[in-house]
């Protein structure tokens, strides 16, 4: 029996008023295989994430996510339902530490009411599951730190563990690496390979680094102009003529 895709999506299309901005894209993601989506700037990368995590509804197509048809629903249900997505800027809450930047999510997921965040101290099994979190993404010493005295890398790495607190099956990476430096670069690398070969956890991302997107990536599929131009591995993807005309006029893909 063939396994479900964790991620299929048939015929997608979006448009901006008569502005066509994706359209007729088709794919499937195995479950916790490392993919990646590239494409110039103005491919239409970011609305084709906003379709599939429901902040946009798509004009054509369908989405089905584990085998479920979640075309066009909000944000919050497919949230619910195992989906989340990470974004370009750093989305925390700076005032608070790093272990309450996780609890906040451990309260939805666990649904329980921000009323009872003042008292989350008797909340022992809480704290450990974000203090499990905050270690699996190594940075269980910044527990008690406010959020907004860790460095940029380390703010990203605070993102990660708010997403991964909800548990999730597939985790959309907007540009994981952006504003990082070449070490803090190579942690995050590290880090989703570690996740998903420890946990299975599923990451589809989207990164202009094209060092990211070799390191981790298994299969690659390209954007341009709003379609899909390409998929294979990333050997196929860097020597792909299409591609490489798309990128740098013909040159060859560095990495």
């Amino acid at each position: 029996m063939t396994e479900v895709p964790i991620l299929k999506i048939e015929h997608l299309g979006h448009d901006y008023g008569k502005f066509q901005v994706i359209d007729d894209i088709s794919l499937e993601i195995p479950a916790g295989e490392l993919t990646a989506l590239i494409g110039p700037n103005g491919a239409g990368k970011t609305t084709f994430y906003n379709v599939v995590s429901g902040r946009f509804p798509p004009t054509r197509g369908r989405v089905y996510f584990n085998g479920q048809d979640i075309t066009g629903r909000q944000a919050h249900k497919i949230v619910s339902l195992g989906m989340l997505r990470s974004f370009q800027i750093t989305n925390i809450f700076p005032e608070l530490s790093v272990r309450e930047n996780v609890l906040i999510p451990l309260l939805l997921h666990h649904h329980r009411g921000f009323a009872l965040f003042r008292s989350l101290g008797r909340e022992k099994k809480l704290y450990r599951e974000a203090d499990e979190v905050l270690d699996k993404i190594g940075i269980s010493h910044y527990a008690d730190r406010p959020a907004r005295e860790l460095a940029y890398g380390d703010k990203r790495l605070v993102e990660m563990a708010i997403v991964l607190a909800r548990n999730p099956r597939l985790v959309l990476l907007d540009e994981p690496t952006a504003g990082m430096n070449p070490e803090e670069t190579d942690r995050m690398i590290t880090l989703i390979k570690q996740l998903a070969e420890q946990f299975g956890t599923t990451f589809f991302l989207t990164e202009h680094d094209m060092k990211v997107v070799f390191s981790i990536a298994k299969r690659i599929f390209v954007l341009h102009q709003g379609g899909l131009l390409a998929t294979g591995s990333p050997e196929e993807i860097r020597t792909n003529p299409q591609v490489r005309e798309a990128y740098l006029g013909g040159e060859t893909i560095q990495c």
